[in-house]
């Protein structure tokens, strides 16, 4: 996992970083400005292009100018640096910088305060004013100067930050943030970066390692992870011979009603995908045709009415409910039934959310590790109304404590919360897979890794790094705009071979 710092943690990994590689501050910026440029020349790799680089006075300024000096040291000839003298303050890395480059031939331009804005013919734009230690909104001649930036419409590649982002905690729905096209950023993304509020700043990001002492990165314990291709590889077990459809459990899938089979099958044949040994969908009569058409390995127990099948639901390793199951008395009872009679995890989506969020008495029954699978609103209806998503990250950690379950909040970078307060962002998924019914498909995966006896931490963090690898594998060669969540289902063998293999 790759631990995700606040600024404060950031700035003490620097710190110890300096202080134990050693490396003096001014070399370690240098490593991130060449890192920074290596990068972007090979993204930008017209060096007749004009390119204006916007400094601040503090250590993201430092940056700047580091890289304009090695920017012409590479033969980009039509740079020019623009100095915000918006504070009296400088730090040590920006005037060693200033010095350096004072010995190029680069030109320079001081913003004095207030002072009107300089015309700007430059088609590309490297914003290095603030950093990650800003620590409220943007005001001020900072403001005024990021929204004339941002009013240019031009080619914008942020130096880590884009200045006005915090990097953790509230971001403001009214915050002036400079629109970045790219941001590189240094060592692994910061928080912000992975929740919706970025989008609007953020087109794409990148995060270069430059060094930072990992093993003190680690010893921080930030509760903020991203999963990497290599922890699920550590965390996939491959089958051995000798085993049989026993050997990987059995799950139940309780979904469906007349009208919304195809919630339930694709839940059903996403559990079969992941491997669970068995699988049997709880489904009403008039869907029994349409789901033995579908797929002929899942096996049914057939809900008639309002009579609730007569069933020992103990007999099931795991069971996943709610895709399209209504939120009606019938699908009421079922649940109830299940909650009264079941106490191994269990996996929420949908319709079952739904329910819990409208009948509270039952969460006192939901067993320990259960798993809750909401988006945004489904989120909000469970755990009241939130103004963002940092909010909604934090409140996440709390329920799932107090309730001892696990939370996936589904997203761009879906959020796994553990009870021991962890956040697991993963990784893996793209826009072509923002289609109805995919959320099914992740629910019956993660109820078939349950099944073959997976935790239910590894349940998720396997079951939604597979559900968007599969997607990526799926939309990135073949340039595909909009992937099928049957697709995504039928493709689930095939990403966990190449991982385990």
């Amino acid at each position: 996992m790759l631990p995700l710092l606040t600024s404060s943690q950031i700035r003490e990994a620097d710190a110890y970083t300096i202080a134990h590689e050693p490396i003096a501050s001014i070399d370690l910026m240098e490593r991130a400005s060449k890192a920074f440029v290596g990068w972007f020349i090979n993204r930008f790799p017209d060096k007749k292009q004009l390119i204006s680089i916007y400094c601040g006075t503090g250590n993201n300024g430092g940056d700047g100018l580091a890289i304009a000096r090695i920017l012409d040291d590479h033969q980009y000839k039509k740079l020019n640096v623009k100095i915000t003298r918006f504070s009296d303050k400088a730090s040590e890395g920006f005037n060693i910088n200033l010095q350096r480059l004072k010995q190029t031939s680069v030109p320079l331009l001081e913003i004095e305060p207030g002072e009107d804005l300089p015309s700007e013919d430059s088609e590309v734009i490297i914003g290095a004013l603030l950093g990650s230690g800003l620590n409220k909104p943007l005001d001020g001649d900072y403001k005024r100067l990021v929204s004339y930036i941002n009013s240019l419409h031009k080619i914008v590649v942020s130096v880590d930050v884009p200045t006005g982002l915090l990097t953790d905690g509230e971001v403001p729905p009214d915050a002036v943030v400079l629109k970045s096209d790219l941001v590189i950023t240094f060592q692994q993304p910061k928080i912000n970066f992975l929740l919706p509020e970025s989008a609007p700043y953020i087109r794409c990001w990148e995060a270069l390692n430059i060094g930072i002492n990992e093993k003190f990165i680690q010893s921080l314990n930030s509760p903020y992870q991203l999963t990497e291709e290599k922890d699920i590889r550590t965390m996939l077990k491959p089958r051995h011979r000798f085993s049989n459809k026993g050997t990987y459990g059995h799950a139940l899938i309780v979904a469906g009603e007349p009208e919304t089979m195809g919630a339930a099958m694709l839940c059903a044949s996403a559990c079969v995908y992941a491997g669970s040994g068995l699988t049997t969908a709880c489904v009403p009569g008039a869907g029994l045709t349409a789901l033995n058409s579908y797929m002929p390995e899942i096996m049914a127990i057939v809900r008639q009415g309002f009579e609730l099948p007569k069933f020992d639901w103990k007999k099931f390793n795991t069971i996943g409910i709610g895709p399209g199951l209504g939120k009606g008395d019938e699908a009421l009872d079922l649940l109830t039934d299940i909650l009264a009679n079941y106490n191994k995890p269990i996996v929420f989506d949908a319709d079952a959310l739904n329910l819990l969020a409208a009948h509270r008495e039952l969460w006192h029954e939901i067993p320990e590790n259960s798993i809750l699978t909401p988006h945004m609103k489904e989120f909000d209806r469970l755990f009241g109304d939130h103004k963002n998503w940092w909010q909604r990250m934090q409140a996440g950690i709390q329920k799932a404590r107090e309730h001892k379950l696990y939370i996936l909040l589904k997203n761009d970078y879906t959020l796994i919360i553990t009870p021991q307060g962890k956040v697991y962002f993963n990784s893996t998924g793209n826009p072509a897979m923002a289609s109805g019914g995919m959320g099914d498909v992740l629910t019956g995966i993660i109820t078939g890794l349950l099944a073959q006896q997976y935790s239910s931490e590894e349940a998720c963090i396997i079951g939604t790094y597979i559900h968007g690898k599969a997607g990526d594998e799926l939309a990135l060669p073949n340039r595909m705009n909009v992937i099928l969540p049957s697709q995504v289902a039928g493709r689930i063998p095939v990403t966990m071979a190449k991982l385990m293999a």
